[in-house]
């Protein structure tokens, strides 16, 4: 059983060409020894207080084991009898003179891997020819890890078997080809995922001022910081949390006395629900968590700058301002959204909403304008300039009931003014026209996904209509919604490329199946698979 909770994009020409190697240094060596041994002393911790929580029990584990012991003394002919039955059947093996050498009709000893003088052997400093990958392998290994400045990579977070990972995805757009190119072991569950185009934990005389880069956030407090560019990493680049900030000081005298259960200005002490990455300060990264506080980190020194504690419930989704680089929009459990400016976080505005938050969105082509979906199934559209006086008495511009379940994923077309989509626990996935505030659906569509948990439109222009949609089904599905005849005629007007009629394109990983997945009554879609098993309902 598997499922995909995140996603998101890398646009185009990011990525290397060609991804390193994960190769140990000296300086990498010990970076590992620290987080090593950081790990080691939490198991120790942990061992010392299930063994505290066992000798508890003890007196009644002897006094049971006492009983025993007199049930096995009756017994104990009975057992002395049964060994020396056991060890007549192990006489024909010989056991006792296992490791002895055999000798051949030569006189040459020898053993179970045969004469030892048949054995290929080199000299001292010549290369191991076993050892030794050739040429031509080493180039087609090289070509099999290649990107090309004209492939997205798509970032998923899945819990595959209980296992944790981040799969890295390249999609090819001419080619309808979407694959795995490597994936990351992850320490819990991911909840959230940000591309970072920041180079986080560099060394010294790494000059970069761009990279390749994912933040995490899992169910553990503190936030991993992975370079994409480097394949079969052992360890993050930063941390970001306690785990981060024990590191940097090299000093992690007792984990247990010095954590802080209480939320705190320094670390998040819960699950990280939200990332959102400042794409005009770059080195700036927001979280939200279900310790209830928002923190501000640094990446030049991968350490919180501020905490802030804007709502009284887990904060589940962030955003920044397209143009106000300071201004964060949060939403909550607490069933309020907040604008506030990071510069002066006492003045900040409120509005309410009347079920669990989902997601907030500014609106890219209006900054003027926000986006919000409950768990209860609704979309609101807020004018942030109409603030009101209590969150009560928050109006939206327009409010929508866009699915009878969770609307627990959104996105905001990035080529086209009032082009939406939703993603529900219903298993639908619904694309939308809310032009003029007007908003009317303009496909439905069951996907072969399973729940909903993902769907985001690809950031570059190229393939601004690309949609990508994941689920509790463990499978990936991208959508050129261009394709889509009901998208065409609602949005011609607006891209007049979209004139005409073409055939739907989508491609996708083949999903994992159980008996829960039956009920959806779809037929399976394979890897390119086109959209003739979709339940689909297309608004003219």
């Amino acid at each position: 059983m598997s499922m995909i909770t995140s996603s998101a994009w890398v646009r185009r020409g990011v990525a290397a060409q060609f991804p390193t190697k994960y190769e140990i240094d000296e300086d990498e060596m010990n970076r590992i020894s620290k987080l090593a041994r950081m790990q080691l002393e939490d198991a120790q911790e942990d061992l010392s207080a299930a063994q505290e929580q066992a000798n508890g029990d003890t007196e009644e584990k002897n006094e049971d084991a006492m009983e025993e012991d007199v049930v096995e003394g009756k017994d104990g002919k009975k057992s002395a009898e049964k060994k020396i039955d056991d060890d007549d059947d192990l006489k024909e093996y010989n056991l006792d003179h296992y490791d002895s050498d055999e000798v051949d009709s030569d006189g040459e000893k020898t053993t179970m891997f045969g004469n030892v003088k048949s054995l290929a052997y080199h000299q001292p400093n010549e290369e191991d020819p076993y050892l030794v990958v050739p040429e031509e392998e080493d180039d087609e290994e090289r070509a099999e890890l290649q990107i090309l400045p004209t492939d997205n990579l798509l970032l998923a977070g899945k819990v595959e078997d209980e296992v944790a990972h981040l799969e890295v995805y390249v999609y090819e757009d001419r080619e309808d080809n979407l694959y795995v190119h490597h994936d990351i072991m992850l320490p819990a569950i991911p909840l959230c995922l940000e591309w970072l185009d920041f180079p986080v934990g560099k060394s010294p005389d790494d000059s970069r001022t761009t990279g390749n880069f994912v933040a995490v956030g899992t169910m553990d407090a503190d936030i991993e910081v992975w370079d994409l560019d480097v394949v079969d990493s052992m360890y993050p680049n930063a941390i970001l949390g306690q785990g981060g900030a024990d590191l940097a000081d090299n000093a992690k005298k007792s984990k247990k006395k010095s954590k802080k259960s209480k939320a705190n200005d320094e670390y998040h002490v819960d699950s990280v629900l939200a990332l959102t990455a400042n794409r005009q300060h770059r080195n700036l990264l927001a979280s939200g968590s279900a310790d209830r506080t928002v923190k501000l980190w640094d990446l030049n020194t991968a350490k919180a700058a501020k905490s802030y504690s804007h709502h009284t419930d887990k904060v589940c989704s962030l955003d920044w301002h397209p143009k106000e680089s300071t201004i964060l929009l949060s939403g909550s459990y607490d069933r309020t959204i907040v604008a506030a400016d990071m510069r002066a976080p006492d003045a900040k505005a409120r509005w309410g909403v009347d079920a669990d938050v989902e997601t907030v969105r500014w609106d890219v082509h209006d900054p003027n304008f926000f986006y919000v979906t409950t768990d209860g199934g609704m979309v609101y559209r807020y004018d942030v300039r109409n603030v009101p006086a209590t969150p009560k008495d928050s109006k939206p511009v327009w409010s929508l009931q866009a699915h009878d379940s969770s609307v627990s994923s959104f996105d905001i077309n990035p080529a086209i003014p009032g082009f939406l989509v939703t993603g529900s626990t219903d298993k639908q996935v619904k694309l939308w026209n809310v032009e003029n505030d007007k908003p009317s659906m303009v496909v439905s569509r069951k996907l072969e996904v399973g729940k909903v948990f993902s769907t985001t439109f690809a950031p570059d222009s190229e393939v601004g209509f690309r949609l990508a949609v994941a689920g509790s089904k463990g499978a990936v599905q991208i959508w050129d919604t261009s394709t889509n005849g009901a998208v065409r005629r609602a949005f011609v007007h607006r891209l007049p490329s979209l004139e005409g009629e073409v055939k739907e394109r989508m491609v996708g990983m083949q999903p994992d199946r159980d008996e829960s997945d039956d009920e959806d009554g779809a037929p399976e879609a394979g890897a390119g698979g086109g959209g003739d098993g979709w339940e689909s309902m297309d608004e003219d």
